[in-house]
């Protein structure tokens, strides 16, 4: 491969991010190339939480005692000045420096390690970077920083300001909500695992560097021995669980979706393949707000449902929940169920959870001609949309909780699609895959027309969750409108 020899490559990498394999990946093909390219690894001994690991622990090592480098370079100046040793000096300077400096693994790829410097001095980073410049190998240059630097809250609670809704300038604090509202999904599912975990000795949480952002914190807090933070490993995450299942345990995997995304070679390959009980605790299903399209959870019904074995489901609220929860423990193989980000409906949450029937869904309310089937999400715009519907058509539409998306409830789409004119699915997930196509894959041709509401065929930006809903079609209103121009009822909008 040709190209330019007079470009210098830059790359700023998170020391949070050397928990996962992709950078160990990158930098090894690099050494490999001989590429001038300088890695800034930014160390500030956070990701989102505190790191965890061992090469974390290293990186500590190092920022914690800067003397470190000047004993190797002291050691290596020393050795110069001795007659004879100049054959032994590369030999005798590697030994030093696997002595002294964690940067021995980074110079076995074939980097130069420079470091660590203070990333706060702008001088001293300059003459870095200017140093750099002039090599034609690859360099990591290590430095040190700190989360938060320059604004007090964030210096003191890094991981509480690192992605934080409105709040108090001079305290950092969150602005407290006029009244409280329900609990958020993410707390529901914590707690409630909790109890699981009371209740069974075989149930074990595991998260990747996200241990508050899924509320696993709770499980860590009651049960430190049975919770695993793996760091941003998603992929080694999923492989490990599927270890534990083996030998007997019960692993609760609670990840983002959109973060899931990175481990569904091991999902197929290192559960599914083996139809191992790991339960896949998906937070952050649907659109997510400010965090934006990188964020956004809307394709893990597609990616999931298409594994033989698994089974997929949403809740309807979180009461609903906890008892998915409670299911996917009792499954015999691997189990997923997703849920949104935020608060829930404000339901009582169950005193004790129940088992549900596997591949069920629920009828909500008996009607006749329109039938809004929801998933998730989905079963809130149903219920809402069922309103707009009986008021302009005359008659009650049938609302239903679908549940599952696999199994599903084949049987009762069946007798919906035979005893109405028009079903309407509604998710908070892209149309191509999502439980709409499982829908149309079950009914086929008819006889009911089907109309599928869920997020267009695009990458949706940041915003306020309502506002995206709304601009995405995903309304009681967009609901009701598909039905009723489905009907004839209404004329094309």
């Amino acid at each position: 491969m040709t190209g330019r020899r007079d470009r210098r490559i830059v790359a700023v990498i998170g020391d949070g991010a050397m928990t996962g394999g992709m950078a160990y990946e990158a930098m090894n093909h690099a050494g490999h190339l001989g590429s001038p390219i300088t890695v800034v690894l930014n160390d500030n001994g956070m990701s989102i939480s505190q790191n965890v690991g061992a090469f974390a622990g290293a990186l500590q090592k190092a920022r914690l005692d800067p003397t470190l480098t000047k004993v190797r370079h002291e050691i290596e100046r020393g050795l110069g000045l001795i007659p004879g040793m100049n054959d032994l000096g590369s030999s005798l300077s590697s030994a030093t420096k696997a002595l002294f400096v964690p940067g021995q693994l980074f110079e076995a790829l074939g980097f130069a390690y420079l470091g660590p410097l203070d990333g706060h001095d702008i001088k001293a980073m300059r003459r870095a970077l200017e140093k750099t410049a002039d090599s034609d190998r690859p360099v990591l240059l290590h430095v040190h920083t700190d989360k938060g630097r320059g604004y007090g809250p964030a210096e003191e609670d890094g991981e509480a300001m690192h992605g934080s809704g409105p709040f108090a300038v001079e305290s950092g604090r969150a602005a407290k909500p006029a009244a409280p509202g329900p609990p958020a999904y993410t707390e529901v599912f914590g707690t409630a695992l909790v109890k699981e975990a009371e209740g069974d000795p075989r149930v074990v949480g595991i998260t990747a560097a996200m241990l508050k952002g899924t509320g696993m914190n709770h499980m860590l807090a009651r049960f430190p021995e049975r919770t695993y933070d793996v760091g941003i490993a998603e992929q080694h995450g999923v492989v490990f669980a599927g270890g534990l299942a083996i030998a007997g345990y019960r692993p609760v995997c609670a990840i983002y979706s959109t973060f899931l995304q990175r481990a569904y070679d091991p999902i197929v390959h290192d559960i599914a393949l083996q139809g191992l009980p790991v339960v896949f605790a998906i937070d952050r299903g649907g659109l997510v707000g400010d965090d934006g399209p990188t964020h956004h959870g809307v394709f893990d019904i597609a990616y999931m449902r298409s594994i033989p074995g698994m089974v997929v489901m949403a809740p309807m609220d979180e009461a609903e929940l906890v008892h998915m929860l409670h299911t996917a423990l009792r499954i015999d193989g691997p189990s997923a169920f997703r849920y949104p980000r935020g608060a829930g409906t404000g339901v009582a949450l169950p005193d004790r959870p129940e088992a549900l029937e596997v591949g069920r869904a629920q009828v909500l309310e008996d009607g006749s001609r329109v039938a809004l089937v929801g998933y998730g999400y989905g079963v809130q715009v149903a219920l809402d949309a069922a309103g707009i519907v009986s008021e302009e058509l005359g008659v009650r539409p049938t609302v239903v909780n679908a549940r599952f998306a696999k199994p599903i409830d084949a049987d009762l789409l069946a007798e919906l699609s035979r005893t109405h004119d028009v079903l309407v699915t509604i998710e908070d997930h892209v149309l191509e895959g999502g439980f709409g196509s499982a829908v149309l894959e079950v009914i086929g041709d008819g006889p009911a027309r089907v109309e599928r509401i869920g997020i267009p065929d695009e990458f949706i930006q940041h915003g306020r969750r309502d506002l995206l809903l709304a601009g995405a079609g995903v309304t009681p209103a967009a609901a009701a409108n598909a039905a009723l121009v489905a009907l004839g009822a209404r004329a094309a909008r």
